[in-house]
């Protein structure tokens, strides 16, 4: 049986990130993607205007429709919105036996806009963490759950990171895209010694769904086989790559989205 990743997060109606990002990943990789709704949101590329939350009792028939049938050989989790819908989807990856889980804390969307309740931050840490392979925070998303002021280097990002890996979770990639200097620089803690992963930084406004697209292209690099250290070494090249090829795409007025499709040509 062909072996799938699954996408669990929200849907961006603008198509730049969220399951529209993750599914477009997916593709571009090679791999067969499912998906798991969360919340509805209501988006374009200067924000999010409204979210509707999926109800619990028909996030969970999702899981029961998908895992009872398909192989899910990982699985992404994106943006969950509030604390029963964290508590919902724990209880799914329990029942499910998932494997391969690489857990984006989706916290802030790009525009600034909150994505997840304040109250179901303390879930995230207690319930969701501790069943994820990796968990993939941006500076932002990893002060907000360490309780930190912004990672201002190398050395506090670590240290943030440390904080993440103490809640149970295997590894943690935290992002530097937020940071400054000519280099985005994320780090990988878990087992072993911290692995660097380098970029140049680019001068684009087309940044939305970075986050969804590198976590999405992690879980596509352990469908086919890799272990997590190039798993994320390949996801790196793949957003660094479709972030440069997004210079060529005009859609919206805000910042838009990744070029997914670059190697083929077509537009995204």
């Amino acid at each position: 049986m062909t072996a799938v990743a699954v996408t669990i997060a929200g849907s961006d109606s603008s198509g730049g990130a969220g399951i529209q990002a993750d599914l477009k990943t997916f593709a571009a990789l090679g791999i067969y993607g499912a998906s798991i709704i969360t919340a509805l949101t209501a988006q374009n590329t200067k924000g999010v205007s409204a979210v509707h939350d999926v109800p619990p009792a028909f996030i969970a028939a999702q899981f029961d429709a998908v895992f009872s049938d398909l192989d899910i050989a990982a699985v992404k989790i994106g943006m969950l919105s509030q604390a029963v819908t964290v508590e919902t989807v724990a209880k799914g990856l329990v029942q499910h036996r998932a494997r391969n889980i690489v857990l984006d804390p989706v916290i802030v969307a790009t525009s600034g806009d909150r994505l997840l309740t304040a109250d179901a931050i303390d879930l995230l840490r207690g319930r969701l963490i501790p069943c994820a392979l990796v968990v993939t925070p941006n500076l932002p998303e990893a002060a907000a759950i360490t309780g930190a002021s912004l990672a201002r280097n190398e050395q506090e990002m670590e240290i943030q990171a440390r904080e993440i890996l103490a809640l149970g979770t295997r590894n943690v990639l935290i992002k530097g895209g937020h940071g400054g200097g000519g280099e985005s620089v994320d780090l990988l803690i878990g087992e072993g010694d911290v692995v660097r992963y380098s970029a140049v930084r680019i001068a684009t406004r087309n940044l939305h769904g970075t986050g969804c697209t590198l976590s999405s292209a992690i879980a596509a690099g352990l469908v086919r086989g890799l272990d997590l250290k190039e798993a994320v070494r390949q996801a790196k090249e793949f957003v660094t790559a479709a972030i440069a090829a997004s210079r060529t795409l005009t859609i919206g007025s805000g910042p838009g989205p990744l070029q997914h499709f670059f190697k083929s040509g077509r537009e995204t």
